[in-house]
């Protein structure tokens, strides 16, 4: 992570879903995966969360540490790198070939009905 200037909090991903265990809705944030608040109503625990982070990054700031960028704000390569076995790569070879189309073409297709 690198020193940025202090982000918008609303830029955050958040997810606010029901929690059985503790009978209330749960807020967590995919950039700060340590902190969550609960609260009776998705509301209150979206508004906890965000003033958690909020307070969070005024630390972090204070203190000279690292504030995660949004991941909103980041930007992709739209490339990785993938290791897959030798038979793996014969199977994909073999059956890119019988759509007459790239290994990449293949994966790019597979990847995108995720």
């Amino acid at each position: 992570m690198e020193t940025m200037a202090v982000p918008d909090i609303a830029h955050y991903t958040y997810r606010v879903t029901w929690s059985v265990e503790d009978q209330e809705f749960v807020a967590t944030c995919i950039e700060f995966p340590s902190l969550s608040w609960l609260a009776e109503s998705q509301v209150s625990a979206l508004e906890g969360l965000e003033a958690l982070i909020a307070d969070t990054i005024e630390d972090m700031h204070s203190e000279g540490e690292d504030i995660p960028q949004p991941l909103s704000e980041r930007t992709y390569s739209g490339k990785f790198s993938l290791r897959v076995g030798e038979t793996l790569h014969r199977r994909l070879a073999v059956e890119a070939a019988e759509e007459n189309v790239s290994i990449n073409q293949l994966i790019v297709r597979a990847l995108s009905r995720l």
